[in-house]
């Protein structure tokens, strides 16, 4: 028995492989991201590439499943070591930059996919069309936080959301760029408990369940 036996049983040694194969880039290692990354880790995906620049925080411990006696450390750091202990063999590559307008320069990794699990609307935007451009298969994150419901989110694509401000934005930027694409989203359609844009709250229930659903989008897709 080894730490996929359980997998193998239900998919069969060639979906197994399949997953070993496949690259994903996983952007943002926060509430969202951080599960996300696990789950793609414990599912048997091979190759993963972590972007984050910050550190964790004492106000990350109630809803990120990265974070525990690891306060000040990098996140993807912390997440590269967690992960070995998991599946030794899944091949980490980390980055720890900011995406901005520079952050592709010089990208020469392979991608299958790109899972956004980031709030800043303008790397958003960057990961879309980088993504589009390479012909690279993407699924985002949209808004978790203010939120207590996670059967209440479901995938979707990005020009069907509701009650998602990030989501609002996300597709202002996407016309003024003329890109009509519909990408697949993880949104919520829970009202935000707090309105107000300079108030963010944050449990673990949803930001966690929203990055379950981003892993499988991704694992489901690859295994058909």
């Amino acid at each position: 028995m080894n730490e996929f036996s359980r997998m193998e049983k239900m998919l069969g040694k060639s979906i197994l492989n399949k997953l070993n194969g496949v690259s994903v880039l996983v952007c943002g290692l926060g509430g969202v991201g951080g599960i996300t990354f696990e789950m793609l880790v414990r599912s048997g995906v091979g190759n993963i590439i972590l972007v984050d620049y910050d550190i964790f925080e004492t106000s990350n411990l109630n809803r990120q499943i990265l974070c525990l006696d690891n306060v000040g450390n990098l996140k993807t750091k912390e997440a590269k070591a967690r992960a070995k202990k998991i599946n030794p063999n899944c091949n980490i590559r980390v980055i720890n930059k900011k995406i901005d307008s520079e952050f592709f320069n010089g990208f020469n990794y392979e991608v299958d996919y790109i899972i956004d699990a980031i709030d800043d609307v303008n790397a958003k935007v960057l990961l879309i069309k980088y993504a589009l451009e390479h012909r690279i298969k993407i699924i985002s994150s949209c808004g978790t936080g203010n939120r207590l419901k996670p059967e209440l989110l479901k995938i979707t694509n990005i020009w069907k959301t509701e009650y998602d401000p990030l989501a609002k934005k996300i597709r202002k930027k996407l016309r003024e760029e003329n890109i009509t694409y519909k990408l697949p989203v993880v949104c919520s359609s829970e009202k935000p408990i707090i309105k107000s844009s300079d108030c963010v709250g944050s449990c673990a229930l949803v930001p966690n369940a929203a990055g379950i659903l981003l892993a499988s989008y991704v694992i489901n897709d690859i295994i058909k």
